[in-house]
């Protein structure tokens, strides 16, 4: 059975890659542009896998480009789509450039499981889409606020279009997986979050800092009504994440869902503060963080965090992987980019 994975060589493309070759006998092809990722994801999946990846360096913006993929590949039974810009900072100082990427790469994707019928999509989608919630926890059925940033914009604007686009076109089915805060590495630390640009996520910040290639890390802001003043947030591991997208899949595949286009969010259901996130650092590392207070950053929410009642019930999944080994794994994987001078 032939799976596509778009944005296959990123952060949770490539650790789903890893999930679906490790407890499935599907078959993946991966596209990315490797605009914030590398080809050498490959090679590290099949460090941990042993398997070779069938991949395609293709803009998804380019609709001749990516029909040719469905072309070559003919009775693709699944799209997982992640391929996106996704740092909430950068789309606040350049949003033309997120609305341009996240928004025409969905919109081809959408044309190509019509006109090649592929009968099944997952829709990475994102807890932004809430906006600066006014209860916790949230669930489905919350309402969608005011987004903060152009980058949660987008991921509200791709829901409605995988919702409008399934309802006229009989036989086709969708989830969209709203995730929370993902975080860590793979256990083996070979594989983890490696952007190209500076980190825009608050553990890659930690651990660089750690390492030493970041002299200080920035807090941004303590002045929220939080416990300690920080933004909560809802961190997942990674891998916990992957699991859930492929149960997703299964689901689709096993005609397990009713609706033809469903929303379920993905999430811990535990708040965790900026600096608790630190002090977990801080005590399975055995470093102690040089960092600072600073101002708010815009676009960023208050507090936010899962009701995840719907993932359990329907997908039977649940997180595995707690805060202190979320770092810990974070940890491994930074150390690993250090000794290979990464």
């Amino acid at each position: 059975m032939k799976i596509l994975i778009t944005g296959g060589s990123g952060y949770i493309g490539s650790h789903t890659i890893i999930e679906i070759i490790e407890n499935t006998d599907w078959e993946v092809i991966s596209i990315d542009n490797y605009s914030n990722s590398s080809e050498d994801t490959y090679n590290r999946i099949k460090k941990i896998t042993g398997k070779d990846i069938k991949s395609y360096n293709i803009d998804l913006r380019n609709l001749a480009d990516t029909e040719c993929v469905f072309n070559e590949n003919p009775k693709i039974k699944g799209i997982i789509h992640f391929a996106a810009f996704k740092a909430v900072g950068e789309s606040v100082e350049n949003p033309l450039m997120y609305y341009d990427n996240n928004i025409n790469s969905l919109n081809n994707i959408l044309k190509c499981q019509a006109k090649f019928n592929v009968p099944n999509l997952i829709f990475s989608s994102s807890c932004s889409v809430y906006g600066n919630v006014e209860e916790l926890p949230v669930t489905e059925e919350s309402k969608l606020l005011k987004s903060e940033s152009p980058y949660a914009y987008t991921k509200q604007i791709g829901e409605v279009m995988v919702n409008d686009f399934i309802k006229v076109n009989e036989g086709l089915k969708a989830i969209s997986l709203r995730y929370f805060n993902p975080v860590g590495a793979h256990v083996s630390g070979l594989n983890g979050e490696l952007s190209t640009t500076k980190p825009n996520n608050l553990i890659p910040f930690i651990t660089q800092t750690a390492i030493g290639k970041l002299e200080c890390l920035t807090v941004f802001g303590n002045d929220y009504s939080t416990k300690d003043g920080t933004c909560v947030r809802d961190y997942i591991h990674v891998s916990d994440i992957a699991n859930a997208h492929v149960l997703a899949l299964k689901c689709l595949l096993n005609g397990e869902i009713k609706d033809s286009h469903d929303i379920i969010n993905l999430g811990t259901g535990v708040g965790v503060t900026v600096l608790e996130a630190i002090n977990a650092f801080e005590k399975v590392s055995g470093a102690k963080l040089n960092y600072k207070i600073g101002n708010r950053r815009e676009g960023d929410v208050a507090s936010i965090y899962a009701d995840n009642k719907k993932a359990k019930d329907i997908l039977n999944w649940n997180s595995k992987i707690g805060l202190d080994d979320m770092m810990l794994s974070a940890w491994k994987w930074e150390q690993n980019l250090s000794e290979n001078n990464f």
